[in-house]
């Protein structure tokens, strides 16, 4: 057994199916956690998906995707 970081509950890891760095859900709350230790088995926060940071790479491209386009468009002004 192992304790939940954000809400105190009993957190059940079979000790034999996990290693470090695991990821388990909290049954309680739903955080998701991450096996930091194995003797005792301790639970710490898991760290924020890399999804987010996909997202925002992507608005960031299409921005500049965005920019590329309008210095097009301006460029077609000047040939004419």
């Amino acid at each position: 057994m192992a304790t939940c970081p954000e809400c105190d509950a009993e957190v059940e890891v079979d000790e034999t199916d996990v290693e470090l760095g695991d990821d388990v859900t909290c049954p309680e709350c739903g955080q998701t956690l991450v096996i930091s230790n194995m003797e005792p088995v301790e639970l710490d926060f898991a760290p924020e998906d890399d999804e987010d940071e996909d997202d925002d790479e992507e608005e960031v491209d299409e921005d500049e995707l965005d920019e590329d386009e309008d210095e097009e468009d301006g460029a077609d002004w000047e040939e004419e």
